[in-house]
This record gives C-alpha cells, sequence and structure tokens, in this order.
C-alpha cells in the first residue's frame, strides 16, 4: 500500500538536497557570483520555512480518502497475483524521470533568486511523503492487513475518484513490509493483477 508513497520520496529529498546544496555554494563554484536577490541567509531561512510547509502539506493531502479507503478494503481473491514492491517503485520513478528531473533542475536554477529555497521545499516533500508512508505503515500493522490497489492504477493516484476500492493481504503477502519498506530475504512474486500503492 505504501509502496508508491515511498517511490518519490528519497529522489525528492536526495534532488532536494543536492539543489540546496548547489544553491548554497554557487557564489564559491561561479566567482563574481551575487548569492541571490535575497542573499544567501535569507534564502536558506526562506528554505527552511518552506521545507516545514511543503512536508505538511505532503504528509497531509487527502488522508481523509486514504482512510476510508483503507477502512472499505475488501479481501484479495486466492486468483490475484502481487506484483513486486521493486517493480511497482521502479515503473512509477521511471514514468516520472524527466519530471523529477525537471524539478531539481528548476529548483537550482531558482537558487539565483533565493538561494537553496526551492531545493529545501523539495527535500521537505520528500520528508513529508516517508512519514506518510509511516503513517501507512501504521494502518496496516493495527489492522494486521496489508493494503493493495489493483496495477492500473498504480502509476497514477490512487486515491483519485476512479479509485473505487483496495484489496487486503496477510501480513507477509509479497515482498514489502508495512510502510512500503522492502522485506529483506523475500523472493520475488512477480504477477500483475494488483500492486502496492499509496
Amino acid at each position: 500500500m505504501a509502496v508508491i508513497v515511498r517511490a518519490p520520496a528519497r529522489p525528492l529529498w536526495w534532488l532536494g538536497l543536492l539543489s540546496a546544496g548547489a544553491g548554497a555554494a554557487m557564489p564559491w563554484l561561479v566567482p563574481g557570483l551575487v548569492p541571490g536577490l535575497t542573499g544567501r541567509v535569507l534564502g536558506l531561512a526562506v528554505g527552511g520555512v518552506l521545507f516545514v510547509v511543503a512536508g505538511a502539506v505532503a504528509f497531509l493531502a487527502r488522508r481523509g480518502r486514504y482512510t476510508e479507503l483503507a477502512g472499505g478494503a475488501t479481501r484479495a481473491g486466492r486468483a490475484v497475483f502481487l506484483q513486486d514492491r521493486a517493480v511497482t517503485a521502479r515503473n512509477w520513478r521511471r514514468a516520472r524521470r524527466w519530471w523529477l528531473a525537471g524539478a531539481f533542475a528548476a529548483a537550482t536554477a531558482s537558487s539565483l533568486a533565493a538561494p537553496s529555497a526551492a531545493g529545501l521545499a523539495m527535500a521537505g516533500a520528500g520528508a513529508g511523503l516517508w512519514a506518510k508512508a509511516l503513517w501507512l505503515g501504521g494502518l496496516e500493522r493495527r489492522s494486521e492487513s496489508l493494503l493493495w490497489v489493483r496495477t492500473e492504477r498504480a502509476q497514477g493516484s490512487p486515491v483519485a475518484a476512479p479509485v473505487s476500492g483496495w484489496f487486503t493481504t496477510g501480513l507477509v503477502a509479497g515482498d514489502a513490509l508495512p510502510g512500503g519498506a522492502r522485506r529483506r530475504g523475500r523472493p520475488a512474486t512477480g504477477g500483475a493483477v494488483v500492486s502496492a500503492a499509496r
């Protein structure tokens, strides 16, 4: 259930930190470059605020819809195959790799105006999504079941209006732990009927 919500968390976190670091270092990397319109200190201060705001928005967004679908989830049938978490996450990232690259480039370029601010906002969004994955993992542990969505919905938003419901399995199904972390030592399951999702 939490695999897709975790999928963008890591790249947003690391790309955001890299962009913020590049923005802070620009005056040293490019001699004579003025450290943005705001200056480095104010840029970092704005970035700190944006980090908190972006993290809170990512964590809180549509939580009611998540809770509603989790409460109405039905047991997956025996004929249902589970898609590996690694496949799900890789497909999601590949489909959005240019979006992530564009966001990184835009955040780094914006450091010419406010050093590090947009990069820290990206990192905050990644942190918020990671926290949401942990929250979803808590829902799964309390219900003692993993939550899944059909594969065709895994590349979009599994809380979108067309999604009518989720599936549940036992906690040992598939290769993902509650919260979307990889289950170590678990063999690949294959299949493509349902998929772990945010």
